[in-house]
C-alpha cells in the first residue's frame, strides 16, 4: 500500500488518479488501513483512501486518540487537502461514527460535504449501548468479549505477547465509541447508505434505521449475509455496490 504524499493519514491500496471519486475509508476499533488494502483493486471510477489512525501501521509509535473530538478535529486539518475532486465516505463500526462526525465537522467549517456517506455496522449516533464499556473491562472478561464480536484472531486472543500490543489499541478505539456523546445540530444534505451483516448481534435493522434522521437527502439499507464483521467475506460486492451509487450521483439531474 502507498502512504498518499499529501498526508501520513491516508493510505491508498492502489493511486489512480483517473478515478472521479475519492472513497475515504474509516477503520473499526483495532483496525487499521491495511482493513481496505484489496478494495483499490475492484474499482475503475474510485480511488481508495483507507484512513491510518495514529498508533498503527506506519503511526505505530504515536500517541493513541481516546476520544472523539480531538481525533475529529485533527483529521479534518489533514483531509481538508485531499478534497479537491468528489469524495465519499465509508466506515465501518467504529470508523461509521467518526465519518458520520467528520462529514458534520464539514459542514460546520463551510467546506466541502461528501457526495455520498456509507455506514456499516453502527447504530444511529444517538442510540446507547447498556453494555458494559469494552475498554474499562479487566482483561480476562475483556479477551472474552472480543471474542465473541468475532473481529480479533483467536490466535491473537490467545496470545499475551501479542495481546500486550493489539491490547491498548483496541481498548483506547472503544473509548472512543465508549465515551462519545451525540450532540444535536447538522442534518447532512448527502445521501446516506447504511450496510450491515444480518446475523450482527449488537445492532439491529431499527438501530439502522434511525441513521434516516441524519439526511436531507436519499436513505437506504442493504443487508448481508455474516455477523458484525460481514465485510470481510463481500468487500467486492461492497465495492461495486458504493461505485454504483456514486455514479447514479453523477447522471441525476440538479435540481
Amino acid at each position: 500500500m502507498n502512504v498518499m504524499s499529501t498526508s501520513k493519514w491516508f493510505v491508498s491500496p492502489k493511486t489512480n488518479r483517473q478515478a472521479g471519486f475519492r472513497l475515504f475509508c474509516f477503520p473499526y476499533a483495532g483496525g487499521s488501513a491495511s482493513i481496505y488494502r484489496l478494495w483499490g483493486e475492484r474499482t475503475a471510477n474510485l480511488e481508495v483512501c483507507a484512513v491510518e489512525l495514529p498508533g498503527r501501521g506506519l503511526r505505530l509509535s504515536e500517541q493513541l486518540y481516546t476520544g472523539m473530538e480531538p481525533l475529529t478535529e485533527a483529521m479534518l486539518k489533514a483531509i481538508e487537502p485531499m478534497l479537491d475532486k468528489p469524495f465519499a465516505f465509508f466506515g465501518h463500526s467504529m470508523g461509521a461514527l467518526i465519518a458520520f462526525e467528520v462529514a458534520r465537522l464539514l459542514k460546520r467549517t463551510c467546506l466541502r460535504q461528501p457526495t455520498q456517506l456509507f455506514l456499516s455496522g453502527h447504530g444511529a449516533p444517538h442510540i446507547r449501548s447498556d453494555k458494559k464499556p469494552v475498554h474499562l473491562l479487566e482483561e480476562k472478561e475483556f479477551v472474552e468479549r472480543l471474542k465473541t464480536l468475532n473481529g480479533t484472531p483467536l490466535e491473537v486472543l490467545q496470545n499475551e505477547e501479542l495481546m500486550e500490543f493489539v491490547g491498548p489499541i483496541i481498548r483506547a478505539d472503544f473509548a472512543i465509541t465508549e465515551t462519545y456523546s451525540f450532540r444535536a445540530g447538522e442534518v447532512l444534505d448527502c445521501p446516506i447508505t447504511v450496510f450491515n451483516g444480518v446475523h450482527d448481534a449488537d445492532v439491529s435493522f431499527y438501530d439502522l434505521a434511525q441513521w434516516r434522521s441524519y439526511t436531507y437527502g436519499a436513505f437506504q439499507t442493504s443487508l448481508f449475509p455474516g455477523d458484525h464483521f460481514y465485510l470481510h467475506g463481500h468487500y467486492d460486492k461492497l465495492c461495486r455496490l458504493i461505485e454504483q451509487q456514486l455514479l447514479v450521483q453523477c447522471l441525476e439531474p440538479v435540481s
